[in-house]
């Protein structure tokens, strides 16, 4: 047997993790709705893929037009996907943070900004009025330095956000310290305006909003073939199919739906723990009293978070990509990073030494070379699809939707003009050329956390708008 990578310490603390996410190894997850088989009847618009941008497409076209006959399916279960594997962590950017955003689409930006605070005010506007309890809160989120030369791009992030209207907070180690007790914390960021929920609680509750304005929703739903037919698209599923005048499709990194997907759309392989419930004495330890997200100012980053039942997430650092593109259930579960991540947070939080973690999972994240989605029809403009948040989808996957909803009404809107949605990201080389160019972002992105020094490599990439962030 190879020996195993874990330390002892790691071990330990993963020795009773379950290998599921958290969020839906829960009683109050939903029965999965049927499975739609055999010849369905035809449907205005047909939504695939049961995530948040499926749902939110769904939600949008119900309520801009009562009468729009529209059908929901999924090939697995709500929230088994990526909107049921993330931290959580609801960013009201459309650009994948402000710095990326101002290097791709400078004169845009104060359009982005304004759609992103509508965006936001849009989801709060759906959780009241639906009743939805996703435990949606806005402690803000603090960005923290881990090493010296990490304090310059806290300070730069800090000034940016200003400049831009945030009311952000710069930290010194103190102060970043006096919020939450790490060792390892040498200065911050505060951003007032992020927000966490509990993502599968969002999945759910925007399912149940959806189905209240007549949407039927399927999961164990494959979609399988694409073929126009008449004035719109008939849709092949693994136990029947549907005609739908128009389509949209809002799958993540699933990349069987639409071939081109595989220009733009890099899975990557993201790891997830989970504590389990702290104890007085140990909150007391590490403070954390406002609850804000946490994240660190590597390009190796982590993301980690307080739950309301005090918990604590902890995930990202490793972002794995599997040749050629696989995604595969078995890759879910990884010694090297799940072992990696727990004794990373062990030595941020020395004083939780013994603590146990209850899960660990992974996820797939969409990546495109942008970092952010990319947009367009197929089908002759039957079809529409919005696809690539690389990881920060759980708030603008609302704008998503509405985009893809745009273009696949054949609108000329403010969001079919912009920019980020009418140029495509640059595509990545076909493998295997591909792999050894993530190989080696990856090897460039890692030395530049340890030195401070962006290399020749990198500084190629963000020549031609490539790695402007990790």
């Amino acid at each position: 047997m190879p020996v195993s990578p874990l330390s002892p310490r790691a071990a330990a603390a993963l020795a009773d993790a379950r290998p599921v996410p958290f969020w839906i190894d829960r009683p109050e997850r939903p029965d999965p709705r049927a499975a739609l088989t055999g010849a369905a009847p035809r449907t205005d618009l047909l939504v695939v893929g049961g995530g948040f941008t499926g749902l939110w497409a769904a939600i949008q076209a119900k309520e801009a037009d009562p009468s729009r006959d529209v059908v929901v399916v999924e090939a697995a279960r709500l929230a088994d996907g990526a909107s049921g594997r993330n931290g959580g962590f609801m960013a009201p950017s459309l650009t994948h943070g402000l710095a990326q955003g101002v290097g791709c689409w400078p004169d845009e930006m104060e359009t982005l900004d304004r759609l992103a605070t509508e965006n936001v005010a849009g989801i709060e506007r759906t959780l009241t009025a639906y009743g939805i309890d996703a435990d949606h809160h806005v402690p803000g989120e603090l960005t923290l330095a881990l090493t010296e030369h990490q304090i310059p791009s806290v300070r730069e992030s800090y000034e940016l956000h200003r400049a831009h209207g945030v009311p952000a907070l710069l930290l010194d180690a103190e102060q970043a310290r006096a919020r939450v007790d790490s060792p390892r914390y040498l200065a911050g960021m505060y951003d007032p305006e992020v927000a966490l929920v509990d993502p599968a609680r969002l999945v759910w509750g925007l399912a149940r909003a959806a189905e209240s304005l007549g949407v039927r929703l399927h999961e164990h739903t494959r979609a399988t073939r694409f073929d126009t037919e008449g004035d719109g698209v008939r849709v092949t599923l693994d136990g029947g199919s549907i005609h739908a005048r128009r389509v949209v499709i809002g799958t993540n990194a699933s990349q069987g739906v639409l071939r081109r997907f595989s220009a733009w759309v890099l899975p990557v392989y993201d790891h997830v723990l989970m504590t389990e419930p702290l104890t007085p004495g140990q909150l007391d330890a590490i403070g954390w009293k406002g609850r804000e997200g946490l994240t660190d100012a590597g390009n190796q980053f982590h993301y980690y978070r307080r739950t309301l039942d005090d918990r604590v997430l902890f995930g990202g650092y490793d972002a794995n990509y599997h040749f050629p593109g696989r995604i595969d259930p078995a890759l879910e579960q990884s010694d090297a990073s799940h072992g990696l991540l727990a004794d990373h947070f062990l030595d941020l939080f020395p004083q939780l030494e013994g603590i146990r973690f209850t899960h660990r999972w992974a996820g797939v994240i969409d990546t495109t070379s942008r970092f952010t989605p990319v947009f367009g029809t197929a089908l002759g403009g039957r079809m529409a699809y919005a696809v690539g948040y690389t990881g920060l989808g759980v708030a603008s996957t609302r704008f998503g939707a509405a985009v893809a909803l745009d273009l696949v009404d054949g609108k000329d809107t403010e969001l079919t003009r912009l920019e980020m949605v009418r140029r495509k990201p640059i595509p990545f080389p076909p493998e295997p050329i591909r792999y050894a160019a993530v190989r080696a972002t990856r090897s460039s992105l890692a030395a530049e956390d340890r030195t401070g020094r962006r290399n020749l490599w990198l500084r190629a990439l963000d020549r031609i708008g490539v790695g402007f962030d990790s």
